[in-house]
């Protein structure tokens, strides 16, 4: 049985998830908390639960998801995965942090670099990998079949998408990542969104203005 934690972070309020199962492993996902609060409140939830990490996992690598990787990395000595098409903004975290007016520390490069069709494993679960580019060049999402999910990122909102005007991003391929690609899973499938709330495939299909 999939857990999903998720914690509202930083001034830009983006999503954080922690995801766990019945094994107690666990793997954080996109950790972009900035304050001393939000590293206390995720290590304590990690304590109290008796969790074991294993894996920092991002959907991209805008300076907003990954401004806790470094601590993460450092207090759990886990590694961190990306695609390679966004170790650009690894690179950049600093800089485009600074254009946003945050001060972040330098985020090393990923220690692994997955690719669409992958299985990202943990404890007894396995979440399929698809890349979709539009937001960001190496944007992927986290799909499971079995518990009928997605950790969708920045591609997808509740009634909107992912932003397509910074370095890498493109609203065509954005749109056509989203129709060719989630759109063919279940209607059902529950989408956990990199800010904002959750929704489904089968509610942005037939009401999000940018895909009707």
């Amino acid at each position: 049985m999939l857990k999903i934690e998720k914690f509202v972070v930083n001034p830009l309020q983006e999503n954080t998830f922690v995801l766990s199962d019945e094994t107690g492993e666990c793997i954080f996902i996109d950790p972009g908390f900035y304050f001393d609060v939000e590293q206390k409140e995720i290590i304590d939830y990690v304590a109290d639960n008796n969790l074991k990490p294993l894996k920092i996992t991002n959907t991209h690598c805008h300076f907003d998801h990954i401004m806790g990787v470094e601590f993460i990395r450092n207090h759990f000595k886990i590694p961190f995965y990306a695609h390679s098409d966004d170790a650009f903004w690894v690179k950049q975290a600093i800089f485009q942090g600074k254009m946003f007016g945050f001060e972040m520390e330098p985020v090393q490069a990923p220690e692994y670099f997955y690719q669409e069709n992958e299985t990202l494993k943990f404890g007894n679960t396995e979440l399929e990998i698809i890349h979709v580019p539009g937001h960001s060049p190496g944007h992927v999402v986290f799909y499971s079949e079995q518990e009928n999910l997605l950790i969708a990122g920045d591609v997808l909102f509740n009634g909107s998408i992912g932003r397509t005007d910074l370095p890498g991003g493109n609203y065509e391929t954005l749109i056509s990542g989203i129709k060719e690609k989630l759109f063919k899973l279940p209607d059902e499938t529950k989408v956990y969104c990199g800010h904002g709330p959750e929704t489904t495939l089968g509610f942005e299909k037939k009401s999000n203005p940018f895909l009707t």
